[in-house]
Formats: C-alpha cells, structure tokens, sequence
C-alpha cells in the first residue's frame, strides 16, 4: 500500500493555503524554511507560519513578507530568466529543480499566450513576485517531503464574481487561472471573490494525478491550510487528508462511458484500448453488436474514476471515429485483494488472492508469472497454472471458517511480512 494525498479544495487553492495544509499535517516548519533559504532570498522576504481561526476552523497561515521595495511599494518582478536562476541555485533535489522550472515555463507560456508575446519577454507580474516564488517552489519541497505515491484532488472551487487584477476587473476565474484548469474539473461557488488563484491552480493540476470524491485510505494526519479573507459562515481553508491507500475492496463510485462505431478500421481498436486505459480508464471491453442499415458495429464500454471521465472522453473522441458518447456514475463493488508468492517446482508464481470479508473467494496464479516459467522449462502454461493453485493449497494457507459464517467458505491465513 502506498502514502496517498487528498486536497480537498471546496474553498480553492492558493499557495499559501497549500503549504500551510501541508505544514499542519506534518511537514516541519523549519525543515522548509531550511529549503527555502536556499534561493538566498533572506535578504528580500521572510516566510513565517502561525495558528489561525478560519469560520472557528484551527489552520496553520503560511505567510512570505518582502522586506525590499521603494517607496510605493513596489516590489521586483522577475523574467522567467531570472527565476530558473533562483531554482537552480536552490538546495532542491534534481528532480524538484526540473520539476519547479517547469512549473514556471508553463506560467510563462500561459502568459505569452493571453498577452500574445515571446516567452522570454514575459513579464510574470504576480507569479513573479517573490511571494509567488516561494510558494511554487516551496510547494514542489513540501510535495516531495511527503513522497506520496497518489496525490487526488477535489473538483476545484474557483469562486465567483469579479477579481480586480493589472489588466482591470474582470470574471472569476481570471485568465491565466482559467488557462491553467483546462480539461480539470471545477466549480463556482461561495461568497464573490477570487478562490482559486494561479499559483493555487498551478500547483494542484502539477500533483494532482486525478480528480474526484475522497477515495479509499485510511486517514492518519489532516491539516488545515489558511487563505488571506476570512469571510462570514465560509471557512477560508484548504484541507489535506494523508494516509495510506486501503485494499479492503467495498463501494466506489466508478464512470461508464460508451459509444458504438461502425465506420473504423478494426486494426486501431488495438491502438484505442492501450491509450484508454493510459487515459486513466479500469477497464475496457469491447462487444459486437449490429447497428443501424444491418452494419456490424463494435459497443465500446470504458469503466474510469469520475475524476478521470474528461480524459477518458478526449481519447475516445481523438483515437477513434465515434462522434457521440454517453456515460453515467455507477456504484461499483470490489474484493479486497492482495499478491501472496507461492513456491512452486519451475520457480515463484505469484497468486492473486481475492477475499470478501474474511472469506478467500478466488485465487488466481498471475498469468504473465505461469506464462514466463513455462517458456523457461518448456512446458505448458496450463501446467505451471495448475501447479501454482495447488502450491498455494499445500502451503496449507486455508482453514476452516468458524461455524457461524458458513457462507463464507474457506479463509486464508495470509502473511501480512
């Protein structure tokens, strides 16, 4: 089981309010402040963390302060140039350095697209500032501190009405936060003002792997991240759920999304399913049926978390000839599952044990394991099959169920080392 991240995001995301999350769910205070002075920025700014109340809700309020800027209070902006110099010098890990720069040539590019300007002559006006610096680069530190292997997120709340930016009032969301969510699920919602900032949008569609409802885990710390406004009966804050992602198997709620062709050449349905399922999807099945002026036709059925319905779509309506889909949310039910290794004479063979309850329901040798050692011993796969299902009952991992569940079978013993 892996360390999975929940951003639940029903009043936005901005910077501050990420690293303050992150921050109140465990990351050490000093250990980012260690990381962050690396950019050799205590000269310009301070950074400090406190307790705050939200609409009566405890979160922590990450906060950077510039200390330089004339008398106007104007403060330094810099070109993307100048910025990557700051990343490069930094402590971060490689990988953080890679992945914070290109944070901000996708800022940049986003930039350049709505002012219709080279990249390198983009002035990044709020995201250059330093405030927007630290926190895109402390949100990619705090991100990698935690090392989850799956980061979820809420649909995001952009909030509603009119933001007053450099370029005058206009429209929550504004455009380059509106540029930076494409093709991600969000939402309108709450008093009037701006929710979901760039550097909130920029670093949530970053780490965030996919959208949706809280999925299975088991919750070990949560935190409370703080923004600016404290408006009255709406807690200003962003949440984060960390634990460990659970297997117990139980109820999700899954997408179902369908369609038929009849004009497609058969060879790329091959093409098709590989890229649905690398588009997020669980399953999918095809199914002949006849259609329309007695055609036979191919019914497409794609099984995706919610949060990953767009993409399935995208592909769908980009690889293959369909020009109408439909799709609903449906409750699924699931076993829990796990890999126990059994011992057999042509070598280890994984076998997928499949448990309702207390009660081994299947168990299932992994074929691409039966399929290996029977091309090393040359035999055939069905042998090595055979062998591995009774190696697992030899190994004597079945026992009697106690009388009181009787419908349950027989229950594994199974090695949780």
């Amino acid at each position: 089981m892996g360390r999975i991240l929940y951003l639940d995001c029903f009043s936005g995301a901005s910077g501050d309010m990420l690293i303050g999350a992150l921050l109140d769910a465990g990351l050490p205070f000093d250990t980012l402040r260690t990381a962050l002075g690396s950019l050799a920025l205590d000269d310009e700014c301070t950074v400090s963390a406190e307790r705050v109340s939200r609409s009566g809700i405890a979160a922590t309020k990450f906060t950077v302060v510039e200390t330089t800027g004339d008398a106007g209070g104007t403060h330094r902006h810099r070109h993307l140039t100048g910025i990557t110099k700051l990343v490069e010098r930094s402590a971060l890990s490689d990988p953080a350095k890679q992945r914070a720069n290109r944070l901000f040539r996708r800022l940049a590019e986003t930039e350049a697209t709505i002012h219709q300007m080279p990249v390198e002559k983009v002035h990044l006006h709020e995201v250059g500032a330093l405030d927007s610096i630290v926190d895109i680069v402390g949100g990619v530190f705090a991100f990698e501190w935690f090392g989850a292997a799956r980061i979820v997120a809420s649909p995001l709340n952009v909030g509603s009405g009119t933001v007053t930016c450099d370029h005058g009032t206009l429209p929550v969301p504004a455009p380059a936060t509106a540029a930076l969510v494409s093709g991600v699920p969000v939402y309108a919602a709450g008093p009037p003002g701006e929710l979901l900032t760039p550097t909130g949008a920029l670093l949530v569609t970053e780490f965030a792997g996919e959208y949706g409802v809280l999925p299975p885990m088991r919750i070990e710390k949560i935190g409370y991240g703080a923004g600016t406004r404290d408006p009255a009966g709406h807690p200003n804050v962003l949440r984060v759920l960390v634990g460990e992602e659970a297997h117990d198997g139980g109820w999700d709620r899954v997408a179902v999304v369908e369609c038929e062709i009849d004009d497609m050449n058969p060879q790329i349905f091959g093409v098709l399913m590989d890229r649905l399922y690398a588009a997020g999807a669980v399953e999918v099945f095809y199914t002949a049926v006849q259609m329309k002026k007695n055609r036979p036709g191919t019914h497409v059925t794609v099984l995706v978390p919610p949060g990953r319905r767009e993409s399935v779509s995208a592909t769908l309506f980009r690889e293959s000839t369909t020009i109408g889909l439909r799709h609903a949310e449906v409750t699924r039910e699931t076993l829990r599952r796990e890999l126990v290794p059994v011992s057999t004479r042509f070598g280890e063979v994984r076998c997928k044990v499949a448990q309702r309850g207390a009660a081994v329901v299947n168990v299932a040798p992994e074929f691409d394991d039966c399929v290996r050692l029977a091309e090393q011993h040359g035999v055939s796969v069905k042998e090595v099959h055979a062998v591995a299902v009774k190696a697992y009952q030899d190994a004597g991992l079945f026992e009697s169920v106690p009388a009181a569940h009787p419908e349950q079978g027989r229950r594994a013993k199974v090695s949780k080392d």
